[in-house]
Parts: C-alpha cells; sequence; structure tokens
C-alpha cells in the first residue's frame, strides 16, 4: 500500500537507477539471510542431542559460507570472513550480490520446522521438501526492494535478475516473433543478443550489440537459394510492399547499420575503430538495430 506522501503526490520522484548503494545492499542482504534455512538440502548439519540421545537437521552456515566464497568469489566479507553488509568506506561488487540472490532464487525449497518436543522444546530440526513454493516469497520479497529502492532490475520467473530498461522498445511481442525466424542461426543470435541486453552487468552491453549486429548480418542471407545480394533485396522489398519510397528508406537502413557495425567498435576490434565511450550509447545501438529487424521479420517467408 501507498504511503500518505505517495497517494496524494506530494514526495518527489523517485530516482530510478542500477546502482545498489550500501543501504540497498543491506535490505537485498538480510533479505536473503531470512531464507537461509531453505538452502537446507543443500548445506545439511546432522546434529546429535546428547540430553534426548536423539538425532536431528540443522542448517549448515559454516558449509553455506566455504560454497559461497568459491562459487561467488567477490561477495564482500568482513575481516572474519562473513558475508555480509560492506560499511561506507568499503568497496564492493554489487554484481556479486546479484549472483547471490540468483543462487537463492535458483535453490530454494519448502521447509518445515518443528520442536522435537512441544512441551520441552529441547531443539528444532528441519524437514526439507521437494516442492519450492516459498520461491514465490522470495521473489515478491526482492522485488519489492529493487521497486521501492528506484532499482531497475527485476526477479524473473525463470529465477534470473534482469535490467529493466524504461521506454525500451524491446517487448514481449517483440521476443515472441523470433519463433517466426526458421533460420536456427538468425534466431539463436537474436535470442543471445535479447539476453545479454537484459543482463545486469554493463559489460555485457557491448556483447549484446554484437551479437545483434551479427544477426542483422545473418538475416541478409536469410533465403539460402540467394545469394546474399538478392536474400538482401528480397528482404526489403518484402518489408516495402513494392513501394519505392519504402524500398529506398529501408534499403538506406541496412545501409547504414552496416556502416555503424563496420565503422564502430562493435563487430570489429581493429585499433581504428572508433570507441563507444559511453555504456549507455549501447542501448541505442542496440535498439536501433533491433527495430529493423524486428520489422523485417514480420515480413519474412
Amino acid at each position: 500500500m501507498k504511503l500518505y506522501s505517495e497517494r496524494h503526490g506530494i514526495r518527489a520522484p523517485l530516482e530510478k537507477t542500477y546502482s545498489i548503494n550500501r543501504d540497498m545492499y543491506s535490505l537485498l542482504l538480510d533479505c536473503c539471510k531470512r531464507y537461509q534455512k531453505n538452502l537446507t538440502h543443500i548445506f545439511i548439519l546432522n546434529c546429535h542431542h546428547d540430553f534426548t540421545d536423539s538425532d536431528y537437521v540443522a542448517f549448515d552456515e559454516k558449509g553455506f559460507i566455504t560454497r559461497i566464497k568459491i562459487r561467488i568469489p567477490s561477495l564482500f566479507r568482513d575481516e572474519y570472513d562473513r558475508i555480509c553488509a560492506p560499511a561506507y568506506d568499503d568497496e564492493y561488487d554489487q554484481y556479486a550480490l546479484l549472483d547471490l540472490i540468483e543462487f537463492f532464487a535458483q535453490n530454494i525449497k519448502d521447509i518445515s520446522e518443528r520442536w522435537n518436543n512441544e512441551r520441552y522444546r529441547n531443539y528444532k530440526t528441519i524437514d526439507c521438501h521437494n516442492s519450492s513454493d516459498v520461491f514465490e516469497n522470495f521473489q515478491e520479497a526482492i522485488n519489492e526492494i529493487f521497486t521501492e529502492s528506484g532499482l531497475l532490475y527485476e526477479l524473473t520467473d525463470e529465477k534470473i535478475i534482469e535490467r529493466i530498461v524504461e521506454n525500451s522498445p524491446l517487448t514481449t511481442e517483440i521476443e515472441n516473433t523470433f519463433a517466426a525466424v526458421h533460420e536456427v542461426g538468425t534466431r539463436e543470435l537474436l535470442k543471445d543478443a535479447v539476453a545479454l541486453y537484459k543482463t545486469p552487468n554493463p559489460t555485457a552491453r557491448q556483447d549484446s550489440v554484437e551479437k545483434i549486429w551479427d544477426a542483422l548480418e545473418r538475416l541478409k542471407t536469410y533465403y539460402t537459394t540467394l545469394d546474399k545480394k538478392h536474400s538482401s533485396k528480397k528482404i526489403v522489398n518484402d518489408m516495402a510492399n513494392g513501394n519505392d519510397d519504402f524500398a529506398d528508406l529501408f534499403n538506406n537502413e541496412f545501409k547504414v547499420l552496416t556502416d555503424i557495425g563496420n565503422k564502430y567498435r562493435i563487430r570489429h576490434h581493429e585499433t581504428d575503430r572508433i570507441d563507444i565511450t559511453d555504456v549507455r550509447y549501447y542501448d541505442y545501438f542496440f535498439n536501433r538495430c533491433l527495430s529493423l529487424i524486428a520489422l523485417a521479420i514480420q515480413y519474412l517467408r
């Protein structure tokens, strides 16, 4: 539920960001820690209670910490090697925290805890179940923190974190049109490009743009019974529906995008290529290329 100032429009607009500050980090880490016991099926600690001479199962936190140290080595730890939130002057890798969230999302299972004896309550044991209904609660809690903090990330139903690009032309409908691309190589390049585009780490932007340009070049050879020139011409003519003005427009756009791919450090990396110096430019290049491909796909036969 929205708070008073939100309901009445008197709160300053929430700043949207991809940067996870220390407060956000702390909230997200605390959320993960609340679900630690849901990883017991991986980190089982077999215990024995001497007084009752009974065995029981607990969560192996030491084993968890050791495993995460190997699995996510750049995750922030304190001087005692404990997983914790960074202090004010500590440096940290925010993407390692996103890795931790994904590790939880992909591995949590339902559990139930019970006292050995409701009267004496000597110890609690954990029963692990094969179901993962708890994921929905975890997903909702993480996404609520993302939303309230203005973080442009989302934990998806596929149990991965994707970045949110506001006002992006990439839609679910466009992604669904990829199925119409019968040529496997082009279809896989498009899927890979989109996956990289959604990846939170900005270092993936360059790879996403390179993949989408590779898809564009491969699309030109879609009609394998024709050479590249005539295949590309057929694609443009089908898009233009016999209209010379639109044929010129689409021909020019294909040429301009080819020139961009050759001139800038996108598909080629020789020293004479122009470096892309602002990571935000990658989104522009990606979406411009995607727009032409998405239109062309609709006319493939």
